[in-house]
């Protein structure tokens, strides 16, 4: 009777680890910036939002759950949409910090509605709505991306640089390693396009990727103005 109890009970204690591990749905978070440079500077080309041209500055793109196997989940809950009442007291914030840069012009509400609906959705579990963005816009004041690069001698300007050079920049100022993807330009150059620095579960602390992000770029790439 008391090995059967004692089964039991390691049993118990296995299922529970699991369901705490489990309980977020997802590993870790994608923190992902975008130069706005490099996103108009391509065929597409690019139009200002609605409340104006955006600070030379990174902006963000998105807080991506992930898995530890490289895949991610998406679309988690239609019904939970991006409700705007819920970050009203953000607007300002995000039209700054996490503007659209699509045409035709928009004020970044349908953004944030694919952002939320697509990836959000998949940590409601950890981060309301309002938390979520709240989160995005707080990692991006802790990444200071731009004044690291700066630091380093490493400004948008249209010149070139090495990639090695850019990644031990972020890490100088965040303590962990990011990853580059590049877009290219009319005439082919690769550009510093997007930057992904991983982050825990709780939304709130840089971590080592768990996964490499796909990356593209090779070893020199240009910094293109904005």
């Amino acid at each position: 009777m008391q090995y059967s109890m004692f089964i039991k009970l390691l049993l118990w204690q296995s299922l529970a680890a699991m369901a705490l591990c489990q309980s977020a749905g997802f590993d870790f978070f994608y923190f992902v910036q975008q130069w706005p440079g490099s996103y108009c500077d391509t065929s597409q080309g690019c139009c200002n939002p609605t409340s104006g041209k955006p600070p030379s500055d990174f902006g963000i793109h998105g807080l991506w759950p992930n898995y530890n196997s490289g895949g991610y989940p998406s679309n988690c809950d239609s019904s939970n949409p991006f409700d705007p009442s819920q970050i009203q007291d953000l607007l300002s914030q995000l039209q700054t910090e996490w503007p659209s840069l699509t045409c035709p012009s928009s004020d970044g509400t349908s953004f944030w509605t694919h952002e939320w609906n697509k990836h959000g959705t998949c940590s409601e579990s950890v981060l309301t709505e309002h938390a979520y963005f709240a989160a995005a816009l707080n990692l991006k004041s802790q990444a200071k991306t731009l004044v690291s690069l700066t630091a380093a001698g490493i400004t948008p300007n249209g010149s070139f640089y090495n990639l090695s050079d850019v990644l031990a920049a972020i890490k100088q100022g965040t303590g962990y390693d990011a990853y580059v993807q590049c877009n290219t330009d009319d005439n082919g150059n690769s550009q510093l396009y997007q930057i992904y620095i991983c982050v825990d579960t709780t939304g709130q602390n840089f971590i080592e990727c768990p996964v490499a992000p796909n990356q593209n770029c090779p070893s020199s790439i240009e910094f293109p103005s904005f």
